[in-house]
């Protein structure tokens, strides 16, 4: 059994190590002004009906949702992986972009077309790029990266960091210098 823990943690090792380039900070090189206007979220993809925010809150709600008379998500039940809380009311919870969209811009994203902007702003393809958490946690992440901010639900540090590598690696988003050696810091401690 150790033997395949130790396996995983270099796996995972290397992937932060190969699969994402190092790249200076946005800070650092002030190459363009992040616009959140550009990165246009909550809309409504497939005209079902319901936008991005809505569609994340019935998937992963724990219990049947229930909808107001307009077709919002007024109720259901939310487990919020940043604090491990439960959640109930939808007005309490935010959805994340679990890279937030000014990491994804100083990433790589300032050079990505409106449209590709939108997508991920509100791609619901993979599990991993929204999710619903409490308003409070979100916006104390803001747009920190691991190096600046980890889930206050330590249980959830080592799924979290796997996440935003793979979110990073699916989308060809660089990683900086602070954030890789924190990301592996957390790895060297997970199973």
């Amino acid at each position: 059994m150790k033997l395949k823990s130790f396996t995983i943690i270099i796996t995972t090792l290397l992937a932060v190590r190969l699969a994402t380039q190092v790249a200076p900070r946005y800070e650092d090189n002030r190459a363009t002004t992040y616009d959140r206007s550009e990165w246009r979220h909550w809309i409504d993809a497939d005209s079902d009906g319901q936008d991005a925010r809505q569609e994340v809150l019935i998937s992963e709600s724990i219990v049947p949702v229930k909808f107001n008379n307009r077709g919002k998500v007024v109720s259901g039940g939310w487990t919020c992986l940043f604090t491990s809380r439960i959640l109930t009311n939808p007005r309490l919870i935010d959805i994340d972009h679990f890279v937030p969209l000014a990491e994804v811009h100083r990433s790589g994203g300032s050079s990505w077309t409106l449209e590709k902007k939108q997508f991920y702003a509100n791609d619901l393809s993979s599990p991993d790029t929204l999710i619903a958490v409490s308003a409070g946690s979100n916006r104390s992440k803001s747009d920190k990266d691991p190096a600046r901010w980890l889930p206050p639900n330590m249980a959830y540090h080592c799924e979290y960091v796997r996440t935003w590598i793979r979110i990073k690696n699916r989308w060809s988003l660089s990683m900086d210098s602070n954030e890789r050696d924190a990301i592996n810091r957390v790895l060297q401690d997970c199973p």
